[in-house]
């Protein structure tokens, strides 16, 4: 069975792109099949993927409007071993587009139905909003991952996703669940950080994932050059992080 995973955060910058592209990496070099949706119109992690974004003629934003199946729309990345549904720009009128559409909460759920049999995991990387794009991840999710910085505003932010996702639940999605909270971007020499991530382990237990995510270079320079960690350098921490996340997931 098919198991859909939504990379959700209303905060930006907490690692959710940079999650989404390494764990499908990570989970591809495990064997696994694995589809990203890049539900993002800044579109970086098709971008993260090795896929120029402003040449694509076909992209989520065409599924989500039913203009085209996700068959017509994915790609390969080369390089991670992992299918994509990309997006760029376009996608940001996909919210205005679809407020006339009859159940437009579910459109990606619907698309996403098509295919289940093609892949062990779908992962969705949701825009840093609640907006009717993360609506959409969600319906379709069967469970969210939630990456986030151990600093004092993210546990704020961290309460209004647990609220939205409990919304959708009651509305939507009742099977919905939270998978896990991710550290990500991790600096034990912070003490902060550590005093966050020790509140974190007391409220949420074993929602908290084992892995923790480091702040590391290879990590950062990987987008740049439009490939996963793993295939930047393997055998950096950040590469070595994101393979034991996914042994995590595997095992969930």
């Amino acid at each position: 069975m098919t198991k859909i995973l939504a990379i959700a955060n209303q905060k930006g910058g907490v690692g959710k792109t940079t999650t989404s592209v390494n764990l499908a990496a990570s989970l591809a070099a495990c064997e696994k099949r694995v589809l990203l949706v890049d539900l993002d119109p800044q579109g970086n992690a098709t971008m993260g993927s090795g896929t120029n974004k402003q040449a694509l003629k076909t992209t989520v934003y065409h599924v989500l409007l039913g203009e085209a199946a996700i068959p017509q729309a994915r790609i390969g990345s080369e390089q991670g071993k992992y299918d994509l549904i990309p997006a760029n720009r376009d996608l940001a009128g996909a919210e205005v587009e679809m407020v006339e559409f009859a159940q437009r909460e579910s459109r990606l759920k619907t698309a996403l139905a098509e295919i289940q049999g093609d892949y062990d995991y779908v992962l969705i990387d949701c825009p840093p909003s609640l907006n009717l794009l993360t609506l959409n991840g969600l319906c379709a999710a069967h469970a969210v991952m939630i990456p986030m910085q151990c600093e004092y505003y993210a546990l704020e932010g961290l309460s209004d996703l647990v609220n939205t996702i409990k919304r959708v639940r009651a509305g939507f999605n009742p099977t919905l669940r939270i998978e896990g909270l991710l550290r990500t971007m991790f600096d034990p020499r912070n003490i902060l950080a550590q005093q966050v991530s020790d509140q974190l382990q007391k409220h949420f237990g074993e929602k908290v994932y084992r892995t923790v995510i480091p702040r590391n270079v290879r990590l950062a320079e990987a987008p740049g050059f439009g490939l996963p960690v793993l295939c930047h350098d393997a055998q950096s921490k950040g590469a070595q992080a994101y393979l034991d996340l996914a042994k995590e997931v595997l095992n969930a």
